[in-house]
């Protein structure tokens, strides 16, 4: 038990700890042949009927996630709320079994740094489901970049529309600083590793501000009568509720900010810009990525199935045009999944957990997006102070960027 993730396996035994509402994604990684998933855990009996339900009868489940290991798993996937990964994580890694932790990687820069001496000190295979870096729209930015279109990258600006952000996020346990410490590095955590992912570098220093402009004063449920247990956000979730001030029952502790806006600079200088808010009448993302000879910026980014376009400006100065030097369309993959980003990503990490080698994702770059946020979270609850935002370990650093291997006696190369 637990050495079949360090090797590969002709079908890999894959658990699911937290049955809720990124469990869906799992169910990708039912692939005869190649993987099954047969144990589940999940402490709400919903959570076990649709373990059931989403991965057959002949599933084992759990009520405690310690009880799996009977299981004789090769991997698992850890999708409790974002406060609860730290346990189960380090439990399976403590068990030499691969272990796949739903983004953000920790709450706290401190249970991500214990993460990944975990998975240093064990040799175990860690996996962090950034799932944006396999977004075809940001895949085909990164690709533009690293053909040099744009020259050099010297800034990042990213606008986050959250239109969705009074169901999403402020109705159940996201809305609680406790569970999430902010909303800035709950949702922000995906924006912040793709703008590090596309500028080539990591956040060292931030300033922010936020606030809680509308969704302080909407109507609550009372901290006597929770949503029931078991209760998700499609079950109340309710696109013709408008404005946002018209939102009711949200959870009974709101103290995240709906409103952030914060402004970093990159251990190679580039300069970055993040801003998120929870209340506009759109969803989308946009990123602006400023090179030294041009500038590209995607319209739409095709996460619920629509269409996307990335388009560029880089041949000659001029006032305002539409009509980019060149516009590249991003087809709609309408599999309601992310935009085909969650099979990808599942794909990655099957392979990676039964062979190893070099992934697009990073549980190095995972830490350092909850680094930048949750210093840019200080800085915006101290009033814009500046922040350093804290190292990794040098030799955590090297593991890490060597593919969670380390390198061979005498090999220069490595």
């Amino acid at each position: 038990m637990g050495d079949h993730a360090q090797t590969p396996a002709a079908e890999l035994r894959i658990g699911v700890v937290g049955i809720g509402q990124r469990a869906p994604m799992a169910t990708l990684a039912n692939r005869p042949g190649v993987a099954r998933v047969v144990s589940c855990a999940d402490p709400d009996s919903r959570g076990q009927d649709d373990a059931r339900r989403l991965f057959g009868a002949d599933v084992a489940v759990h009520e405690r996630y310690e009880d799996m290991l009977d299981d004789d798993l090769d991997a698992v996937f850890v999708l409790t709320p974002d406060h609860l990964h730290t346990g189960p994580a380090l439990f399976f890694l403590d068990a030499k079994i691969a272990v796949f932790v739903e983004k953000p990687l920790a709450i706290t820069v401190e249970d991500c740094d214990i993460l990944l001496d975990a998975a240093f000190r064990t040799r175990t295979r860690l996996f962090v489901g950034h799932n944006l870096r396999h977004l075809p729209v940001v895949r085909r930015m990164r690709e533009l970049i690293d053909q040099g279109v744009i020259g050099s990258v010297r800034s990042i600006w990213c606008r986050h529309f959250v239109g969705h952000g009074g169901d999403f996020y402020f109705k159940d346990w996201h809305a609680e600083r406790a569970h999430t410490n902010g909303l800035l590095l709950q949702k922000g955590a995906h924006d912040l590793d793709v703008i590090h992912w596309l500028a080539g570098g990591y956040t060292r220093d931030v300033v922010a501000h936020g606030t809680l402009a509308v969704y302080g004063d909407n109507p609550r449920r009372s901290a006597l009568s929770p949503a029931p247990e078991g209760e998700r956000m499609p079950d109340w979730y309710d696109p013709d509720v408008w404005p946002p001030s018209a939102l009711r029952d949200l959870n009974p502790v709101v103290d995240v900010e709906d409103l952030s806006m914060m402004l970093g600079r990159l251990d190679n200088g580039v300069l970055t810009s993040y801003q998120q808010c929870h209340f506009t009448p759109d969803y989308w993302r946009n990123y602006t990525v400023i090179g030294d000879e041009g500038r590209l910026e995607n319209f739409g980014d095709g996460i619920d199935g629509d269409a996307a376009t990335v388009k560029v400006w880089n041949r000659r100065r001029s006032g305002y045009r539409q009509d980019a030097d060149l516009c590249l369309p991003i087809p709609a993959q309408d599999d309601g999944l992310h935009g085909g980003a969650d099979q990808a990503l599942v794909d990655e990490f099957l392979r990676f957990a039964a062979t190893g080698g070099p992934t697009e994702t990073s549980p190095m770059a995972a830490r350092e997006a909850v680094a930048c946020a949750a210093a840019a979270t200080t800085s915006l609850r101290a009033n814009g102070t500046p922040v350093a935002v804290p190292e990794p370990a040098p030799e955590l650093v090297d593991y890490f960027a060597n593919h969670q291997t380390l390198p061979v006696a005498g090999d220069v190369t490595a």
